[in-house]
């Protein structure tokens, strides 16, 4: 009877470890969905960034033309009044001649200086038409620089309506992507635990009636001594029986997990707070809770675990589960950890 009752308050289940654990599961997800979001903010900074610098260089542009177009103008309007002084020059100098020819013929004594003044006059007015002609010829010049301008700078608003259009829709795109992104991780968190819970389902059935082996949170614990022959990192065949059933589990289970989940079982090794003698094979709790890991890891892949689902790790005596200085406590701490999880 009183062995009956110790081993009922061996299989007694520990809920606190379960809930810190969950706890902790909890927190990595938010912390990984704040570090894609983080992620998500610096792909849009460097995409606004991107954007407005284009944006500021087509301003530059488009202020160095308005500042070309204002100069042109004014030469413009320099050539236009050239262009109307040289014209009353030219008016003047018909008035002259005219005024001349109408002496020469009142006065034919005073033909000689008059026809003299007139060669003159005329000479100048054959100028002033050249120059007239001349301005003509800048001032369509400067107007069709202008026309010019005036489309350069047209196309450039073109250009910066339309960056300023796909700016928008790139923000619109990255916000659409991100809020996608946030279902998707919360739809893989999901999945990953429907499948973790379909796991711990099974192998509770499987493992449910082997007193050493217990429950913790997420984590199936198996006790070194169920796998291991003391100091030894070679499974004994009780542990054997124990990992081919759990194999097997793997197997029938990996089947119905989508490709697209990267799940993995690790595989934690963990010793007591007594240190080796350093005299044989391993030198620390840290190489012994390692190699153990990592038998357990080659067990599997040796009964048809795919390998790139297996992962092993040595923990040492740093993780304890129950931190007294007893020896009922370092056998509960010399442990194998089996936990499901995602890459």
């Amino acid at each position: 009877m009183a062995l009956a009752r110790a081993r009922r308050r061996e299989r007694t289940v520990d809920y606190w470890p379960g809930f810190v654990d969950a706890m902790a599961t909890l927190l990595l997800a938010i912390m990984f969905l704040l570090s894609v979001f983080v992620l998500a903010q610096f792909l849009l900074s460097q995409e606004i960034t991107g954007k407005d610098a284009v944006l500021d260089r087509l301003n530059a542009q488009v202020n160095e033309l308005t500042q070309l177009l204002a100069l042109e103008r004014a030469n413009s309007q320099d050539a236009e009044d050239a262009l109307a002084s040289l014209r009353a020059s030219l008016a003047e100098a018909e008035a002259e001649q005219s005024r001349l020819q109408q002496l020469l013929e009142d006065d034919s004594g005073q033909s000689a200086a008059a026809s003299a003044q007139i060669d003159s006059l005329t000479e100048r007015l054959e100028e002033e038409r050249q120059s007239s002609q001349r301005a003509e010829s800048q001032v369509e010049l400067l107007s069709q620089q202008i026309a010019a301008l005036r489309q350069q700078i047209g196309a450039l608003e073109a250009a910066l309506d339309a960056s300023e259009a796909r700016d928008h829709e790139a923000r619109a795109k990255i916000a659409d992507l991100g809020r996608r992104l946030n279902v998707a991780l919360a739809q893989r968190v999901q999945e990953l635990n429907r499948y973790r819970s379909d796991f711990f389902g099974r192998l509770r059935e499987i493992l449910s009636d082997r007193e050493n082996i217990r429950i913790v949170g997420d984590r199936f614990v198996f006790q070194s001594e169920v796998l291991f022959p003391s100091g030894s990192t070679v499974i004994n065949p009780s542990g054997q029986e124990e990992m081919q059933k759990l194999a097997d589990a793997i197997l029938d289970l990996q089947d119905e997990i989508p490709p697209e989940i990267n799940w993995v079982l690790r595989v934690d090794g963990h010793t007591d707070d007594v240190p080796l003698s350093g005299t044989g094979r391993y030198r620390n709790n840290w190489e012994l809770s390692t190699a153990r890991a990592t038998a357990v890891v080659s067990y599997l892949i040796d009964q048809g675990v795919p390998a790139n689902r297996l992962a092993a790790a040595g923990f040492g005596e740093h993780q304890p589960l129950d931190p007294s200085d007893t020896p009922e406590a370092r056998a509960q701490n010399r442990r194998i950890e089996l936990k499901l999880t995602e890459r």
